[in-house]
C-alpha cells in the first residue's frame, strides 16, 4: 500500500496520486520510486466475439455464469479489458479462457512468484538464526569489549509468534494503517526477539559490558529500488504504531498509546474526542530523523481506536538501542550510550575469534511465506528478492533476480510472461501473463508443499484480504486466492483509474481436486475519487472467483 489519497485539494491530490484505496495492494501508476519506465502493454489478440461494451467473450469448454457476464457488463467496465483463465490441472482442460497471453499489472499477485522464489531456494523449513557475539576479553561477569547483533533478514524477530509457534497476522494489518481504516494490531510485543536474546546474555554470565552495541547489516545492501526498502534488521516492520482511543466525553484528548517505545522516540497528541457519529481522522508528522512524532486530528465517542503508523529512519541504530535497553532490562549494564548513530565501523572482519553468547531462532519460513500472501506484506515481498541474492554469496538485492528465474525455469513457469522489478508488484514496469500466473499455481500442485502453500493464500470469507468478501455465499471456505491492485489518481476527471485488479488461486471442486484461476480487470475507473468505489470493484473479483467455483 502507499500513498493516502483522501485531500481537499485537486493539488494535493496529484501529489498523492498513488492511493491506499482497499485491502489489496494499492500502486500509484504515476509513482516516481521506480527507476524504470511502464513497459508497453502489447495488443490484445482479437477473441472470437466481444459484447457491446467492447469486452473480450471468454471461450473454453464451459459457459460462463451468467452473473460474471453481469458483473462485466458494469457501467464502470465500458472501457475495460477483462482477463480470465481456469483449467483444470488434472487433465490440462481450459474451462474458461480470456487474453491468457495478455501482459497485465499484476499489484499483489506477483507475489506469487516472488514468495514463491525463497520458499523454495530456502526451503519452507527454513528458519533464520540471529546470533549475538561477544567481541572482547571476558573476566568474570564482564566483557570488555562489544556485543555485536549479526542480522539475518530475519523479517518479525520474534514481533509476531504466537504462543504456538506460529505467526499473527490481522485482516487488515498495521503496514497499511496510514491508507486504509480498520487496520489493527496483533498482541505480541514487537521486541520479543531482542528480549530474548537479552536474556541470554544474561543467563551467559555477562552482565556488564565495558563497550558498544552494534548492529551488524552487511548481509546486504539496502536498494531504494525495492519500495519498501528491506533491511537486514527489521523490528516491527521498521514502524512505529500509534494508537488513538477516544475519550470519556466529546472534547477530552483522546488517549494515546504507542510501540515499541524505544529511546530516543517520542510520540505527542493534540487528538481530540469529538461526538459520536463524527469523523475520526487522525494524520501523522514526524520530524526529519522520525524521532518525533506528532498526532493531531479527531477520534469520535463510540468508535474504535484509531491506529497510525510512523517509519523508523533508521532500524540498525533503532535496533541498536532496543538492544541496550533490553539488556538494561535484563541486568546488563552497557557503558555506551543508548542513543545514537549506530557504530558499525567497529565491526571485525569477520567472527571467528568470537564468542556466540545468544541467538534468536524465528518460526519456519513458511510461516512468513503465510504472512506475506495472507495481509500482502511488501517489505517481506520485497526481502524475499533480496534473501534469494544471499543465498549466492552476493550482498546487492537486484541478484536475487537471477535466482528467482531459474527457478521459474524449473517450475515451468514461461517467465517471458514475467517482468518484474521489485517483490511486491508495485514497480511500473511489473506485469504478468493469466498463463504465467496459473503456471506458477499449477507448479505448487506437484510439491509435497501444495496444501502448504495452498492454505497461506487469502480464504474466501475466513481470513486474510479476502476475510470479509463473500462471508455468506456458497464459495466461502472453498476459494483460495491472492488479490493485487494497481489503482491511481485520474486528475482529468476526478476520480480513481484502475491500472489493474486482479485475483488468483484455487478453486475447491470437491474430492481433493483445485482448479488453477486468474480473473483480472484493466482500464476500468470508479464515477469519483471516492475509494469506496475501488472497494466495489474489488468485491466484484471476489465474486467472480465465487461464481467460477459454485458453477
Amino acid at each position: 500500500m502507499v500513498r493516502r489519497l483522501s485531500a481537499p485539494s485537486p493539488r494535493r491530490r496529484r501529489r498523492r496520486a498513488g492511493a491506499g484505496c482497499a485491502a489489496l495492494l494499492l500502486v500509484a501508476l504515476t509513482s516516481g520510486a521506480a527507476a524504470a519506465a511502464p513497459s508497453p502493454t502489447p495488443t490484445p489478440t482479437p477473441a472470437p466475439t466481444s459484447t457491446p461494451s467492447g469486452s473480450a467473450t471468454p471461450s473454453g469448454s464451459a459457459a460462463l455464469d451468467p452473473r460474471i457476464t453481469e458483473i462485466m457488463r458494469k457501467p464502470e467496465y465500458r472501457n475495460a479489458q477483462w482477463g480470465l483463465l481456469q483449467i483444470e490441472p488434472d487433465t490440462g482442460r481450459v474451462v474458461h479462457s480470456s487474453f491468457p497471453g495478455q501482459f497485465f499489472i499484476p499489484g499483489s499477485t506477483a507475489k506469487l512468484f516472488s514468495v514463491s522464489g525463497p520458499w523454495k531456494t530456502l526451503g519452507s523449513g527454513h528458519r533464520f538464526e540471529t546470533p549475538l557475539y561477544a567481541v572482547g576479553e571476558r573476566r568474570g561477569a564482564t566483557l570488555t569489549g562489544d556485543l555485536d547483533l549479526v542480522a539475518q533478514g530475519d523479517l518479525t524477530m520474534g514481533g509476531r509468534t504466537a504462543p504456538d509457534g506460529t505467526v499473527a497476522f490481522t485482516s487488515l494489518d498495521h503496514t497499511y494503517a496510514n491508507d486504509v481504516p480498520g487496520a489493527t494490531l496483533t498482541p505480541e510485543d514487537p521486541l520479543a526477539g531482542i528480549d530474548q536474546i537479552a536474556r541470554q546474555v544474561r543467563r551467559s554470565g555477562i552482565t556488564r559490558v565495558d563497550g558498544n552495541v552494534i548492529v551488524d547489516q552487511r548481509l546486504f545492501q539496502a536498494d531504494p529500488v525495492l519500495v519498501p526498502t528491506p533491511t537486514p534488521l527489521i523490528i516491527n516492520d521498521n514502524l512505529i504504531d500509534l494508537t488513538s482511543t477516544a475519550g470519556d466525553r466529546a472534547d477530552a484528548p483522546a488517549r494515546l498509546d504507542w510501540r515499541p517505545k524505544v529511546a530516543p522516540y517520542q510520540v505527542t497528541s493534540t487528538v481530540k474526542t469529538v461526538a459520536a457519529g463524527k469523523p475520526s481522522a487522525v494524520t501523522v508528522t514526524a520530524s526529519g530523523n522520525g524521532t518525533r512524532i506528532q498526532l493531531s486530528g479527531t477520534v469520535a465517542l463510540g468508535s474504535a481506536p484509531v491506529l497510525r503508523v510512523s517509519p523508523v529512519t533508521d532500524p540498525a541504530a533503532f535496533g541498536r538501542t532496543a538492544l541496550i535497553e533490553a539488556l538494561g532490562r535484563a541486568g546488563v549494564r552497557v557503558s555506551a550510550a543508548p542513543t545514537g548513530p549506530n557504530p558499525a565501523a567497529g565491526l571485525p572482519a569477520d567472527y571467528r575469534g568470537g564468542q556466540r553468547v545468544a541467538v534468536y531462532t524465528s518460526p519456519p519460513y513458511a510461516q512468513y511465506a503465510r504472512l506475506i500472501l495472507k495481509v500482502s506484506h511488501n517489505l517481506g515481498a520485497n526481502l524475499g528478492i533480496c534473501l534469494m541474492a544471499v543465498t549466492t554469496g552476493s550482498h546487492v538485492c537486484m541478484d536475487g533476480f537471477p535466482v528467482l528465474a531459474a527457478f521459474l525455469d524449473g517450475a515451468g513457469v514461461d517467465r517471458k510472461q514475467v517482468q518484474l522489478l521489485d517483490g511486491r508488484g508495485g514497480n511500473p514496469v511489473d506485469r504478468s501473463t493469466p498463463q504465467a500466473v496459473t503456471q506458477m499455481l499449477t507448479y505448487w500442485m506437484r510439491t509435497p508443499d501444495a496444501r502448504l502453500f495452498r492454505e497461506s493464500l487469502p480464504v474466501l470469507g475466513v481470513d486474510g484480504l479476502l476475510a470479509d468478501n463473500c462471508r455468506d455465499c456458497p464459495a466461502r471456505g472453498k476459494v483460495f486466492a491472492k488479490t493485487g491492485a494497481a489503482v491511481g489518481l485520474d486528475a482529468l476527471n476526478d476520480r480513481l483509474g484502475v491500472g489493474a485488479i486482479t485475483i488468483a488461486g484455487y478453486l475447491a471442486r470437491g474430492d481433493g481436486h483445485f482448479d488453477v484461476f486468474y480473473a483480472g480487470v484493466t482500464g476500468a475507473s470508479t464515477p469519483t475519487t471516492d475509494p469506496s468505489g475501488i472497494l466495489s470493484i474489488a468485491n466484484d473479483l471476489a465474486l467472480i472467483a465465487a461464481y467460477l467455483q459454485e458453477s
